[in-house]
């Protein structure tokens, strides 16, 4: 039997909501303390966990099928490499950043500079398109660190809440792009192992719609169904049951989270009452 190779970061926090959105998806995974690869029980998928910056060199190899990583990491090395879903979590932005007593005005100021990143070529296109020439210094880690000990003038570095900027006297000047989680795949997956892939997407579908919907109930008078039906459509049709009390009927639909309280405002001057809503675990259509 086919088994499909997912590579997911060996650490951290992408690692942590990765291995969440497969349990998510009803998959478990036996992965003890320090384990390099593990095996799903109940779905054909090996899971291996890997250095971040490596994982798209696996995927264009064709070591691993799939991965779960950041699409800045594609902008940087992923060349050929396909996005399948974007899954909505560890979202950041690779940014550039300078010491606050640093004046700053336009990217211009910034010509002619020393630039400490882990991400070069994301760096210097985008310095490229804004006609500034920089001196790069690429290093592997604690970038933040390069203007205090004299490396760098600026750095470009993933950005998520910018404690950590504040933290070394840095100020964030400039968003080169915005990242989140990414399910992307290899060039050279199979026939077999696409089927596969095919089936673990429909499992995240399902999960993400889930999370960006709502399950409600509502008492509404049998006279205003048709009116509040037409607020609700997320779903064909919502479920209608009459209540003991004549009429009057409970409707059941679902409602997206991003237009939640505008749609209760509604549905409330439409005449609903005794609205009840609940989370939505997972979500097939």
């Amino acid at each position: 039997m086919n088994t499909l190779k997912i590579a997911i970061q060996k650490s951290g926090r992408l690692n942590e909501e990765s291995l969440q959105m497969l349990k998510d998806c009803g998959i478990s995974i036996n992965n003890g303390n320090d384990q390099l690869k593990a095996e799903a029980t109940n779905f054909p998928l090996e899971v291996l966990f890997l250095r971040n910056s490596d994982i798209p060199q696996y995927l264009l190899d064709g070591v691993v099928d799939v991965a779960i990583v950041g699409d800045n990491l594609l902008v940087e090395k992923g060349q050929n490499i396909t996005v399948a879903e974007k899954l909505g979590f560890s979202k950041c932005r690779v940014s550039v950043a300078v010491p606050k007593s640093f004046e700053y005005n336009s990217i211009q100021d910034l010509n002619n500079l020393r630039v400490a990143t882990s991400y070069p070529t994301t760096v210097l296109n985008f310095f490229k398109s804004k006609n500034v020439s920089i001196d790069i210094h690429q290093i592997s880690g604690s970038v933040e660190i390069a203007p205090n000990i004299g490396l760098s003038d600026a750095i470009v570095d993933i950005v998520s809440s910018g404690s950590t900027l504040f933290k070394n006297n840095l100020k964030e000047v400039e968003v080169i792009l915005k990242s989140e989680a990414v399910l992307a795949v290899s060039p050279t997956i199979s026939t077999e192992n696409q089927q596969i892939l095919n089936k673990l997407r429909f499992r995240i579908q399902s999960v993400l719609k889930a999370g960006k919907s709502k399950y409600i109930l509502m008492n509404v008078p049998n006279d205003k169904i048709q009116q509040v039906s037409q607020i609700l459509p997320v779903l064909k049709s919502p479920t209608i049951m009459p209540l003991a009390e004549s009429g009057w009927s409970s409707l059941h639909s679902v409602i997206e989270e991003d237009t939640f309280w505008e749609v209760i405002d509604q549905l409330k001057s439409a005449g609903a009452e005794g609205i009840l809503v609940c989370p939505i675990e997972k979500m097939v259509l």
